[in-house]
């Protein structure tokens, strides 16, 4: 749809009129529903009121569009169809991660968050755009389907040798009262050294009943070659994997493990302790490996008693990691994979700070792993070598009994 002359002498003499700001924002609105309209009339094959053999559809009117930019919200209208349906390939959807942080706003709004704290939310994401329940709803059901989809697909599709297992916690308002909620999260690398989200539920705490059910619907799901799982030392989380991932390792985080010896010794002696216990990580054979926890053990035990017990104490988990592949190894002594994940998620979540309920913190935390699922799945760089990857299920003869929590197929 072209400009008449009118159009654009009324167009210029808006912007001779205009802020800066305000010019580009006219510029862009002007611009962006000019070219819906174009992309709507090759769509249906015909201008308005125009008869032609290629129209597939008739135009219906418009339906509202706020499109928020830097520059400010843009109304733009966008073009119904009687038959079919018709968006703009210039305005991408919303991103699930952008889908769900607007949905919790809408669920403030509906669930009595007052407007002042809505108001902040919208400009903590940078609009200023109005909310209504049909929004809500309409949002909700488009959003809810796929991310329920992620969180139960089958995780059968191939093994996953290393898992890693860690919780954060988010304000939900739960029976008219603000608590904190534990979003529990699994991720995995595969037995090519890619990396997956394996899946996350939202509870009260990190019971290890919590736990029991959270594996143990992974395990349902498929999950499957467990050979070593990564995690901190929460009672509940170590009780339930020894229960559930029966035939997997159990790996100790250590950057967990020196938080722990931290608060046990002074402040000062905190650097000297970490590296001399960061040594026993540097070493370049399992024997070695823990050879060296024993020494460090007796060099930190006259002036440390407590620290030199609770590395002789975690010696079995903290050194799990050596038995399996060195290049393996800086990987797989920490759940720092997971932390990072969990890093992106509290920025999101920050952003609302207090969840309307436990569903749309489970919908925007699910969005963000997902996001970051297919990011691992579309652009994908290995975690791991793989070529390395087949030491970790020895060939087995077809006669003999599977490993417990593996199968007997044979490494490519």
């Amino acid at each position: 749809m072209a400009l008449s002359q009118s159009d654009l002498i009324r167009l210029l003499e808006s912007l001779r009129s205009s802020d800066g700001i305000e010019l580009v924002r006219s510029v862009a609105e002007r611009m962006l529903q000019e070219l819906i309209e174009a992309e709507a009339t090759a769509h249906i094959g015909a201008e308005w009121n125009e008869h032609t053999v290629s129209r597939t559809a008739l135009r219906n009117g418009h339906r509202d569009k706020v499109l928020t930019t830097l520059a400010g919200d843009l109304d733009l209208e966008i073009p119904k169809v009687r038959t079919g349906s018709f968006f703009p390939s210039l305005l991408e959807r919303r991103r699930r991660i952008d889908q769900a942080l607007y949905t919790v706003i809408m669920e403030a709004y509906v669930h009595g968050v007052s407007t002042r704290g809505v108001d902040d939310l919208v400009k903590a994401l940078g609009g200023d755009t109005g909310i209504s329940k049909s929004e809500v709803s309409r949002i909700c059901a488009a959003l809810d389907e796929p991310l329920t989809a992620f969180r139960t697909r089958p995780l059968d599709h191939t093994r996953f040798p290393y898992v890693y297992l860690d919780a954060t916690y988010c304000k939900v308002r739960v029976n008219h009262q603000i608590v904190s909620q534990a979003v529990v999260i699994a991720t995995g690398i595969t037995e090519d050294g890619g990396r997956e989200v394996l899946g996350l539920m939202v509870g009260d705490n990190e019971t290890e009943a919590f736990w029991k059910e959270f594996l143990r619907s992974l395990r349902e799901r498929g999950l499957s070659g467990v050979r070593l799982v990564i995690t901190d030392q929460h009672s509940g989380l170590v009780a339930a994997v020894s229960k559930v991932m029966l035939g997997a390792a159990w790996q100790r985080c250590r950057v967990h493990f020196l938080r722990n010896v931290f608060s046990v010794i002074h402040k000062e002696s905190g650097e000297m302790v970490a590296a001399t216990i960061r040594t026993i990580f540097t070493q370049s054979t399992a024997g070695l490996v823990r050879t060296q926890l024993d020494t460090v053990a007796d060099m930190l035990g006259g002036q440390f008693p407590k620290v030199r017990a609770m590395l002789l104490d975690a010696k079995e988990d903290l050194t799990a990691f050596a038995d399996f592949p060195p290049r393996h190894w800086k990987k797989i002594q920490s759940t720092n994979p997971l932390e990072r994940t969990n890093r992106e998620i509290k920025r999101r979540t920050d952003v609302v700070q207090v969840f309307p309920n436990p569903p749309a913190l489970e919908r925007l935390t699910t969005a963000v792993l997902c996001e970051m699922h297919d990011e691992w799945i579309a652009f994908p760089r290995r975690y791991l070598p793989e070529d390395s990857m087949d030491k970790l299920y020895p060939e087995l003869p077809e006669s003999a009994p599977a490993l417990p929590n593996t199968t007997n197929k044979p490494t490519s």
